[in-house]
């Protein structure tokens, strides 16, 4: 399938290096989160936010010791999930958290308040305490529990039942009931619901609809989220004994305090974000912070317009912030001393007004200010290695302006900027006639955007057209330059947009035969030809790479992307060619993957030679159908391995309407009518479904006992 194919390879490529994660397009409602997230230290600020949300929406209500701890990160994280469907408020006080009457205050704390079905001002929402360590994990279950129905009432084997709770790894709880006592029994299995919300599902079962063996005196049965667990019948003749039996056989992973120790974090060897492993793995670890100037609102703007500056913002709380901050600190060493840009970071978490003036919408981000030209952004890899890069070219001006053919000659041989040939192997001149005046423009417009990746320079004096006739080219044109090679290459310019322009740029510095990694597989694909791929355990023989390049001089392969994969940087490679051949074959082994259009992946014969002659051939049998493929890709779909982790969708669906009145002062009436001891349950309150539709009913939150304090005590025995 179309996953085992390339995209694999692109996306554990992304895995192997984390911190190249956009996380996602969304990124950018990521970085403004502080903002969203409503901050409050009083109980009366807490108490607007809940009036204001009584009959319309929900609120998440967390405590934690500090921002930017791995709880603040993990609350931040669902609220970037959920913000659209609830309210999320957020306090460092722990006095607050000891005014709603919080029993142990040592640690971070999440509520939730159902407040969306509360009409009178001057009633407090229900709250329900999240029990478990607040991670992104954890928080995402408790949510989704949280909108579940209180409780379902099914008619068939426990076995086969599916409900949310069982994909969210939560137990399931079923009140067995008959239809004599159906009505007491729904009474006691809400009111076991409400305390076991978040912990476990809770399901009304009807004994007489269905043909299951269920033991004559058993009036619980209990079913664990594991697989192919049986379901246990049990006979408990009272309320706590089910709470019991249900915590004392939930198996979560808890945090323990070592004294004198900090509270140990998540599991890293099962983190699901192995930037946030990483990070809170390495957070006791000191970084050289003083190599960097800390900025704030006062000092900004007076350091960036005095300076050559590189500005690093960031946010305290947001993991790949913190990880990339190693990076930058690490590039802060190696230019000690050696460099006239001021190396500079921010805090978007303290100074969030200074980073929204600057547009700053993701985190994080690194801006290049001059003085006197618009701030440049970066837009390479979170790595070391690139950012030097992007510092290292910004110290010349970009375009270069060449003033001499003798000038022009050294710049092509890599003799002008020796130092900075380290960072790169290719440089572009822009050759243009004196006249040419909008095309030198369009050039210079293209070379800023592409400032940092690469050396651009322009030579436009009266004697051009040698330059022009040494290298067979007509005005105006690029010279690429490989000094490392010993190769120039020209390319004529016949466009008259900057984006074109641009674009002509970028795609030139591409390599003909390049070596996929990390940073470049993107930037093939995009070009949607099927790939000439050569599988190769190490450096690839040169007699493969001279024959693919001849053919790309004789423009044999335009129809095609040239790449090999060496197996020794990305091991992930074997795998692929186990998918397509069911085992691994001998390498090296040449296959023509048809990627974007139908998902064939031919191979290359193993008893021919790689010749020009050969590989020419074997293309046009493919291109005429006269080769069978090894295998064909399905375009399936990544999807999450279960609805309930479909966070995509979460974040895409537009917030939920609020009830409308009527609905609402049903659901009141029926709330009143349940806290009222001994008075039997008014049928027609309850919305009949056609019959073919009663093997599971959901029943609102509105008929949650009023105070969760106090259990029904004539039900309490079952």
């Amino acid at each position: 399938m179309l996953a085992l194919g390339l995209c694999i390879c692109f996306h554990q490529l992304l895995d192997e290096v984390s911190l190249v994660s956009g996380i996602l397009c969304r990124k950018d409602k990521l970085a403004l989160l502080f903002n969203e997230v409503k901050y409050i230290t009083t109980l009366e600020d807490l108490h607007t936010i809940e009036n204001s949300l009584k009959g319309k929406s929900n609120m998440i209500f967390s405590y934690v010791e500090a921002i930017g701890t791995p709880e603040h990160r993990a609350v931040m994280e669902a609220a970037f999930v959920y913000g659209t469907s609830y309210q999320f408020a957020l306090t460092t006080e722990i006095a607050l958290l000891e005014n709603i009457g919080s029993e142990s205050i040592e640690h971070a704390h999440l509520y939730f308040f159902h407040c969306k079905l509360v009409l009178d001002l001057t009633e407090h929402c229900r709250r329900t305490l999240m029990e478990q360590p607040l991670t992104t994990l954890n928080i995402h279950v408790f949510v989704k529990t949280m909108n579940a129905p209180l409780l379902m009432e099914v008619a068939e084997d426990p076995q086969q039942v599916s409900t949310v709770h069982l994909q969210l790894g939560l137990p399931l709880v079923f009140i067995i009931s008959q239809r004599a006592t159906q009505e007491a029994d729904r009474r006691t299995a809400e009111w076991v619901a409400w305390h076991l919300l978040g912990k476990a599902g809770v399901l009304l079962l009807l004994r007489d609809s269905m043909d299951v063996n269920i033991p004559q005196h058993a009036n619980v049965a209990f079913r664990r989220a594991e697989k192919d667990v049986p379901v246990e019948f049990l006979v408990l003749n009272d309320v706590e004994l089910i709470i019991s039996h249900v915590k004392n056989n939930m198996h979560f992973e808890e945090i323990q305090e070592d004294e004198g120790e900090d509270m140990e974090g998540p599991d890293l060897a099962v983190e699901d974000d192995e930037v946030a492993g990483t990070v809170y793995r390495d957070r006791k670890k000191p970084l050289p912070l003083e190599l960097s100037v800390e900025l704030t609102e006062e000092t900004f703007n007076t350091t960036v317009m005095t300076s050559d500056s590189i500005v690093l913002f960031y946010a305290t709380w947001h993991a790949v912030s913190m990880a990339f901050l190693q990076s930058y600190i690490d590039v802060a060493v190696k230019l000690k001393g050696r460099s006239t840009i001021l190396l500079t970071r921010i805090n978007c978490a303290d100074w969030s007004n200074v980073c929204a003036k600057q547009n700053v919408t993701a985190f994080p981000v690194v801006k290049l200010y001059k003085e006197g030209e618009s701030p440049v952004s970066y837009a390479g890899m979170l790595a070391t290695k690139d950012l030097l890069k992007f510092i290292q070219l910004n110290k010349i001006s970009c375009p270069v302006n060449i003033t001499s053919i003798q000038e022009a000659e050294k710049y092509l041989r890599g003799e002008l900027y020796k130092d900075l040939f380290i960072s790169t192997s290719v440089s572009v001149l822009g050759l243009f006639s004196p006249a040419m005046t909008s095309a030198k423009e369009l050039f210079r417009e293209a070379g800023k955007q592409l400032r940092g990746s690469v050396i651009t320079g322009i030579y436009s004096e009266d004697d051009v057209w040698i330059l022009s006739n040494k290298y067979a080219t007509t005005l105006p044109a690029l010279l690429l330059a490989r000094p490392k090679e010993g190769r120039i290459e020209s390319v004529p310019l016949d466009t008259t947009l900057v984006q074109d322009m641009a674009q002509i740029l970028a795609n030139a510095l591409l390599e003909a035969f390049p070596e996929i990694t990390v940073e470049n597989l993107p930037t093939y694909l995009r070009f949607q030809r099927p790939l000439l791929l050569l599988f190769s355990d190490g450096s690839i023989n040169p007699q493969y790479r001279n024959t693919i390049l001849a053919l790309v001089r004789q423009k044999q392969l335009d129809s095609f992307t040239p790449c090999w994969l060496n197996l020794k940087n990305t091991p992930v490679g074997r795998g692929i060619l186990k998918a397509y051949f069911g085992r691994l074959p001998p390498l090296p082994q040449l296959l023509l993957v048809n990627l974007h259009s139908g998902g064939q992946v031919y191979a290359f014969p193993s008893s021919q030679s790689v010749t020009e002659q050969s590989l020419v051939l074997w293309l046009k049998h493919l291109q005429a159908g006269l080769e069978n493929p090894i295998t064909v890709l399905s375009a399936q779909e990544w999807k999450p391995p279960l609805p309930a982790f479909d966070f995509l969708s979460m974040m895409d669906a537009p917030a939920s309407q609020g009830p409308t009145k009527k609905v609402l002062e049903r659901q009141k009436a029926a709330e009143v009518q349940e806290s009222a001891e001994q008075q039997p349950r008014d049928r027609s309150a309850t919305r009949r479904e056609p019959a073919e539709m009663l093997r599971i009913k959901r029943w609102n939150t509105a008929n949650w006992p009023r105070d969760t304090q106090e259990p029904f005590h004539h039900d309490k025995e079952l």
